[in-house]
């Protein structure tokens, strides 16, 4: 067993193309033994956003902190805060975006690529 505190973890931005003022923590990764998931936490300054894209794997999410906005396949954008939870499927297009004052932060947990987590 591995228990870590978030307060422990850097913030460290994130460098897709199309973020902006997006900051992520790997909370469970590879480097703690897990071979099947990574969960991460994100954070979302005011203004900020993910860029709208989509990834092979699934993603489940759980909003933590504040509010904001995904966006769905369909361009629909659906408001979020603490306590739900989204599943993004496969080759789903979504983004998340923070158009209010207060910083937005979500749980993502993905599955790890066979080799490793990058």
């Amino acid at each position: 067993m591995k228990i870590k505190n978030d307060g422990d973890l850097q913030n460290v931005p994130v460098s897709m193309e199309g973020a902006k003022n997006v900051e992520m923590k790997i909370l469970i990764g590879p480097d703690d033994g897990s071979s099947n998931m990574t969960m991460r936490l994100f954070s979302v300054l005011p203004g900020g956003h993910t860029p709208y894209h989509t990834h092979d794997y699934e993603h489940l999410v759980r909003v933590q902190k504040g509010t904001g906005v995904v966006t769905d396949a369909q361009g629909t954008k659906h408001e979020l805060s603490a306590g739900q939870s989204v599943f993004v499927a496969p080759g789903e297009n979504h983004q998340f975006a923070n158009p209010f004052a207060q910083t937005f932060e979500f749980t993502c947990t993905i599955p790890n690529p066979k080799s490793a987590c990058a």
